[in-house]
């Protein structure tokens, strides 16, 4: 399905909003019953506010960080997933030598993901995305607050420090 279409409660029914009554008759059969979901709108201002804060940090990131991180977008996944904001996918391997070849194999097939290797196991963890369709307002704010605080630690700062010198209101 495409970007959801707009709607208002009339108080009898949902109407799609003018300009996108012609898609929901594209999309829509009459008589067909539908699922409706609520998705909480995200703040641009919120949004923009984050990313603000990202870039402020890896900005400001220690010297030995650099080469771990060599965009804002690698220093906001990363930080996702030590905050749990991960998938993570194990194998069990023959051996630890195996497991240890094995992890060589995968860490390049994913720039942002975090690869480890401990005794057989080999864990691979990719970061979840942050899309407006795939997390909505409150997990976002909630990633969001975690990979700030993780991030300033980082710089050594706290989140509250970072947010200011970011430049824009929260």
């Amino acid at each position: 399905m495409t970007a959801p279409i707009p709607f208002h409660w009339d108080g009898d029914a949902m109407v799609p909003l003018t300009p996108f009554r012609k898609r929901a008759d594209d999309v829509f059969v009459i008589g067909q019953v539908y699922r409706l979901e609520e998705i909480e709108e995200r703040s641009a201002k919120s949004h923009k506010h984050y990313f603000a804060c990202i870039r402020e940090a890896w900005q400001n990131l220690p010297e030995e960080w650099a080469d771990k991180f060599p965009t804002p977008e690698h220093l906001r996944k990363w930080a996702l997933i030590m905050c749990g904001y991960a998938d993570e996918r194990s194998i069990v391997c023959a051996s630890k030598a195996e497991a240890l070849r094995l992890a060589a194999f995968i860490r390049p097939m994913d720039d942002f993901a975090v690869v480890v290797a401990r005794e057989n196991v080999v864990k691979a963890f990719t970061p979840q995305s942050q899309s407006t369709r795939t997390m909505g307002q409150k997990p976002f704010q909630e990633s969001k607050d975690a990979v700030l605080d993780k991030i300033a630690q980082l710089i050594g700062t706290d989140a509250a420090t970072l947010k200011r010198n970011a430049g824009m209101a929260a």
